[in-house]
């Protein structure tokens, strides 16, 4: 996952079709302002250690994990994406994304690789994406579907500059491709992370998961060890920075337009005013976390963390 592995494994998708990271709807920026998604795994999100592991300036992959829920094939819509118009194309694409149908959506979109259309080119970034996520081994077709959700998602972005979801999509790809690219453009990237997502977030500030996501890169950034900063800051004059204080605003923002959206904004809240020595606000959030409905895989380790966590509290009074 990346600079954005861990990123990505922060991000809420609940309903796919396999276990792997996917995106919630609206994060996967949905046919509408926002669209609605139903929370569950996600494209999201690991732990903060493990997006240091995948690599500290991975921002983004902390999209998170996700436990996809698998459709009958007799119930998915079998249709010749030669044969669909357009809007009939759009349609069918997030069916099969909200379906979990991810090999399905990727053989539908792919058709449209040379396509200029915006609508369809971040949707085929996404589904490249998901499909590399969902195979285990990384070898070189993964790495192709990398770049390739990368190609996608910067055409979309070249076509559609003013696309919130062409923005969020660009950053997340660009994130999943720090895996094979050395420590220095990493760290780079990550400003072109934030620049995204801060584009997205302006375009449409009514997506939860942008805003989500910016909480997390913050909260990377305000968490990384002096030594992991010593390596930054021989690299870089300026490395990326933040702080826990600035990783709160975008938590508690996402929860502000979207209550209750995803399960680990809630378990972030705690685990930042626990860094900011505000217990009183932290047992309020990690006791949410731990009360949201587990309806998949990722809300149960929330659950299960935000149960150590407030022990830990209960403990030191």
């Amino acid at each position: 996952m990346a600079l954005f592995a861990r990123l990505w494994r922060f991000l809420p998708s609940r309903w796919g079709a396999a276990p792997g990271p996917r995106l919630p709807t609206a994060a996967a920026g949905g046919r509408g302002a926002g669209g609605r998604r139903r929370l569950g795994g996600s494209e999201v999100m690991g732990s903060p250690g493990t997006f240091r592991r995948s690599l500290m300036f991975s921002a983004l992959s902390y999209l998170g994990f996700e436990t996809y829920q698998l459709l009958s094939p007799a119930a998915v819509v079998h249709a010749s994406a030669k044969g669909l118009r357009g809007g009939d194309v759009l349609q069918q694409a997030d069916y099969l994304y909200e379906s979990g149908e991810t090999e399905k959506l990727y053989q539908l979109l792919v058709q449209y690789k040379d396509s200029e259309d915006a609508e369809l080119l971040w949707r085929l970034a996404r589904a490249s994406r998901d499909l590399a996520q969902l195979r285990a081994a990384a070898g070189a077709e993964k790495k192709a579907l990398v770049y390739e959700a990368l190609a996608c998602a910067k055409r979309a972005l070249e076509s559609a500059p003013a696309s919130f979801a062409a923005h969020k999509w660009y950053a997340i790809c660009v994130s999943d491709v720090g895996d094979y690219e050395g420590i220095k453009a990493k760290i780079a990237n990550a400003y072109v992370i934030k620049e995204h997502f801060e584009k997205a977030i302006e375009l449409n500030p009514k997506d939860a998961t942008s805003i989500h996501l910016m909480g997390i890169w913050c909260y990377t950034f305000a968490e990384m060890p002096w030594y992991q900063r010593q390596i930054a800051n021989a690299l870089f004059a300026a490395p990326p920075s933040s702080t826990y204080e600035e990783a709160l605003g975008y938590f508690q923002r996402a929860e502000q337009v979207e209550p209750n959206f995803y399960s680990k904004n809630l378990l972030l809240l705690g685990k930042t005013y626990l860094k900011l020595q505000n217990k009183k606000l932290a047992a309020f959030w990690l006791l949410k976390a731990k009360d949201y409905p587990a309806h998949t895989e990722e809300d149960k380790q929330v659950q299960a963390e935000a149960t150590q966590l407030l022990a830990g509290l209960a403990t030191k009074d």
